[in-house]
C-alpha cells in the first residue's frame, strides 16, 4: 500500500499539483533489510547499466544480493562479482530465461525472492524491468513503485509524476517493496577488485507461457543512447527519414554522440523506436543533449530535461524547447546543422 506524503516542484519548472505534508516516520537501518538487485545480461555479457540497481540497493542499507538468469550467465556473473557492496550473486542457468520474457521470468523471480526472504526487489526502469516487475508485484500482492529517482529511507521513495512536472514522495507499507529505478538517478556501480561469491538459485521450471520467436536488432557503432555522454536528437522538423539520416548522423559522428529522436519523428518513420527519448521512450541525462527540430512537448522533456547542458536548434523562436535550453539557435536546421557539423570536424 502506498500513501502520498508530499509533492514538490520539479527541477526545471512546472506546476505544483497540490501539497500534503506529513512527517514520515524513519525506520532505523537494520540488518533485517535485504535487497535483491535484478541484473540484465545479453548473450552472456552483463549489461553495465543494470548495475544501477546495486547502487540503489546499497542506499537502503542491509545486505544486497544480485540476480542473473539465462544460459551461460557465468561470464556476466563474474563481471558482477567485481562490484563492491554485494554479499553474493544468485544465478540460474537456463536458456528459457535468456530473453527475459516476463511470463517466464516473473515466476522464477518470485521463487527466489521467497527463498531469500528479501524486503526489497530492485530493477532498472528499462523495457525489461517495466515488463517483469509488475508481474512479480502482482504475484507477491505488493504495490510496485516505478521510476524511483531518490531513496529517503527503506519505505520512502521519490518519483516523478505528471510527465515529470511534479515530484511525489511516497511511502510503502508492503512487506516486500518492488521498485524500478531511473538509471540516470543512480550511477551504475563500477566493477573493481571485489570477489563476490556466486551461488545457484532456485529454478521454478514452470511451464513456459510464451516462446521467443525472433528479433530484428538495429546495430550501430555509435554510443548506446541510454548511457552516452553526448546525445543528438532529431524531431518532426527533419521532414523525412532521408533528411534525418543526412542531417543527424554526420553531426552525431562529428561529436561522438548517440542518436536519439522525438516520438513524433519515430511515429513518422524517421527513426527506429529504439531511439525514442521521452516519457514513453528512454530517459537520458547526458553531459550534452542537442535537440534539432524538436518543439519541446512535455512528453519529450520528461526524458531529457535532467541533461547537464541542453542545446536546441529550431526555426520557431517561441518553441517550448527554448524555455529549458541552456543554448539556443534560431534558424533553418537544414542550413545550421551542416554548418555546425563542418565546424566541429574542422576543429
Amino acid at each position: 500500500m502506498l500513501s502520498l506524503t508530499r509533492q514538490l516542484l520539479s527541477k526545471r519548472g512546472g506546476a505544483v499539483f497540490g501539497t500534503t505534508l506529513r512527517q514520515a516516520s524513519k525506520y532505523s537501518r537494520s540488518n533485517a533489510l535485504s535487497t535483491l538487485a535484478i541484473l540484465e545480461q545479453r548473450d552472456g555479457q552483463l549489461i553495465q547499466g543494470s548495475l544501477s540497481a546495486v547502487t540503489a540497493g546499497t542506499k537502503l542499507g542491509g545486505s544486497v544480493h544480485a540476480f542473473l538468469a539465462g544460459s551461460s550467465v557465468s561470464t556476466a556473473a563474474e563481471q558482477a562479482a567485481k562490484v563492491n557492496g554485494l554479499e553474493k550473486i544468485i544465478t540460474v542457468e537456463n536458456g528459457a530465461y535468456d530473453k527475459g520474457l516476463p511470463e517466464n521470468y516473473a515466476p522464477l523471480l518470485v521463487e527466489n525472492i521467497k527463498k531469500g526472504g528479501y524486503t526489497h526487489v530492485i530493477a532498472g526502469h528499462t523495457a525489461f524491468g517495466k515488463s517483469v516487475l509488475p508481474r512479480v508485484a502482482a504475484l507477491l500482492d505488493s504495490q510496485q513503485i516505478s521510476d524511483v529517482t531518490a531513496i529517503e529511507d527503506e519505505k520512502t521513495f521519490v518519483r516523478p509524476i505528471y510527465a515529470g512536472n511534479a515530484i511525489a514522495t511516497v511511502e510503502s507499507t508492503d512487506a516486500i517493496k518492488i521498485l524500478t529505478i531511473r538509471g540516470t538517478a543512480f550511477p551504475a556501480a563500477t566493477p573493481e577488485q571485489a570477489s563476490t561469491p556466486i551461488e545457484s538459485g532456485v529454478d521454478a521450471k514452470s511451464e513456459a507461457a510464451s516462446e521467443w520467436v525472433s528479433e530484428d536488432l538495429a546495430k550501430s557503432d555509435r554510443p548506446d543512447l541510454s548511457t552516452a555522454g553526448k546525445v543528438v536528437s532529431g524531431g518532426r522538423g527533419l521532414k523525412s527519414k532521408e533528411e534525418f539520416d543526412k542531417v543527424m548522423l554526420p553531426l552525431a559522428d562529428a561529436l561522438g554522440a548517440a542518436v536519439g529522436a522525438s516520438r513524433a519523428a519515430v511515429d513518422s518513420g524517421y527513426a527506429d523506436n529504439s531511439l525514442q527519448v521521452g516519457q514513453t521512450g528512454k530517459v537520458v541525462a547526458p553531459q550534452l543533449y542537442m535537440a534539432v527540430g524538436i518543439s519541446g512537448a512535455i512528453q519529450h522533456l520528461a526524458g531529457m530535461k535532467d541533461s547537464k547542458v541542453i542545446a536546441a536548434i529550431n526555426k520557431d523562436p517561441d518553441a517550448p524547447i527554448f524555455q529549458i535550453a541552456d543554448v539556443g539557435l534560431v534558424g533553418d536546421l537544414f542550413e545550421k546543422v551542416p554548418e555546425l557539423t563542418e565546424k566541429i570536424k574542422s576543429s
